[in-house]
């Protein structure tokens, strides 16, 4: 089913793709908002409604993305085409091509607004590398010169630069290799945290406010719906970026397992991040519950009342400008490939009309306000829509019994007979849901 991929890039075997897999979901989503959801939601209950949609979505909706991509050897344009013409619909091809466009330009959406704050983090590296981030006199003012109207072109150009120049490699050269350095990196970094933040007096509490579950936050439907958003957005399902990394997968891959590995990384970042975050605010008597802003404003003030808090307040921007990323190189992938695919563009050519097109419209939402409402819309209608298009192509365009086979392709033990009904009736209505209440609520990711 496939396309002839001889000359198509691919990733070098399953374990590249695995943490590739893994460097887009772990992002900011999992650094930025996850600890603050977990202190605001009841604790450790949180984990109960989080862990249960992780893995819902992870063994339909990851498992999905990959094989489809895998199975057409294309990104969402081209997959969706084929979906509509097995299917024998007429002019299958050209509808399926419409529709893929959603997922596309969703991809690029997000990576657009994702550019500016990555440019802030690349700021505060230099900034932390430096010495000066933790001897600022006012660090809401400080973030404010650099998120204001333009604030930040130069470290938005560099973000934008350094990504793209990685892709031009390609896949296996350049976001492969990319991922390989730098998740390690993030892993071992945040672990060099934990190990530092755990020997603050008073991390103790925090560890207590983490972990110790508030049972009564289980009874808010809002923890509920909050933990469908971390884990949707966490696991970066979208009917873009994984299905274009699964179609750069060969067939002996294992994508029930790389989606496990991918769950479970994804999840252990997230808690991780948890656990450096909260116990070192808690430690320094600020407030947990400070929100978003705890990542600009209030964890360089924490890093600044430590012992050698310069250092670690460098490993930390380090860390989570590794997760920022790889996170961006796949949302990029989607519109590069597109080019590539539909328009026969070489590749440098396809980067280099990204490139263009994130800038012209990025710099120009480099406030905070703006950038902040534009991934809002994207993430709240373009994202879920999109990985709703995918799953019902994949799930019940595509013939019957097509996606089982496609997702146990390489795989030693056959998927139970749980699979399709899962994933067609569970993933898609959970998508549809996602979609629903991220309109009703003003977003939910």
């Amino acid at each position: 089913m496939a396309e002839n991929t001889t000359s198509r890039d691919s990733f070098s075997g399953k374990t590249a793709f695995i943490i590739s897999c893994i460097g887009s979901a772990v992002g900011l989503s999992g650094i930025w908002l996850f600890p603050y959801r977990v202190s605001q939601y009841g604790g450790a209950a949180f984990l109960i409604p989080y862990l249960f949609f992780v893995v819902v979505l992870g063994i339909t909706g990851v498992i999905g993305e990959m094989a489809f991509g895998r199975a057409v050897g294309t990104g969402p344009m081209g997959a969706f085409s084929k979906a509509l013409e097995m299917r024998g619909v007429k002019n299958g091809d050209k509808i399926g091509r419409v529709i893929g466009i959603i997922p596309v330009l969703g991809a690029l959406g997000i990576a657009i607004g994702y550019a500016v704050v990555i440019g802030w983090f690349i700021k505060y590296l230099i900034e932390a590398a430096c010495g000066t981030l933790v001897t600022q006199p006012d660090m809401a003012a400080f973030f404010g010169s650099i998120a204001g109207p333009f604030g930040s072109v130069g470290y938005h150009v560099a973000a934008l630069a350094i990504t793209l120049a990685v892709m031009a490699f390609g896949v296996s050269r350049g976001i492969e290799r990319l991922n390989k350095i730098m998740m390690p990196i993030f892993f071992i970094l945040f672990c060099v945290l934990l190990v530092r933040v755990a020997m603050l007096p008073g991390a103790l509490d925090g560890y207590t406010y983490l972990f110790v579950p508030h049972w009564e936050a289980l009874a808010n439907p809002q923890t509920w719906v909050l933990a469908l958003g971390q884990a949707f957005f966490g696991l970066s399902l979208a009917g873009g970026g994984t299905l274009v990394y699964g179609s750069y997968l060969k067939n002996d891959i294992d994508v029930v397992s790389s989606a496990k590995n991918v769950v479970l990384f994804s999840t252990l970042a997230a808690v991780l991040s948890a656990m450096v975050v909260i116990p070192a605010v808690f430690a320094l008597g600020v407030d947990p519950l400070s929100g978003p802003p705890l990542l600009f404003i209030t964890l360089p003030q924490v890093f600044a009342d430590m012992p050698f808090g310069g250092l670690f307040c460098f490993l930390f921007f380090l860390a989570v400008a590794c997760a920022a990323l790889t996170s961006l190189l796949n949302l990029f992938e989607p519109p590069i490939e597109a080019l590539q695919s539909q328009l026969n563009m070489p590749r440098w050519a396809a980067v280099l009309v990204v490139f263009v097109v994130a800038l012209g419209v990025g710099v120009f939402i480099e406030d905070g306000n703006a950038v902040g409402a534009w991934m809002d819309f994207v993430s709240i209608y373009a994202i879920p829509l999109g990985a709703l298009c995918a799953a019902i192509m994949f799930f019940w365009v595509c013939p019957k019994g097509f996606a089982k086979a496609q997702a146990q392709l390489g795989r030693k033990k056959p998927l139970g007979a749980w699979f399709e009904p899962m994933a067609r009736y569970v993933f898609v209505g959970l998508t549809a849901l996602v979609i629903v209440l991220g309109i009703a609520l003003g977003g939910i990711g």
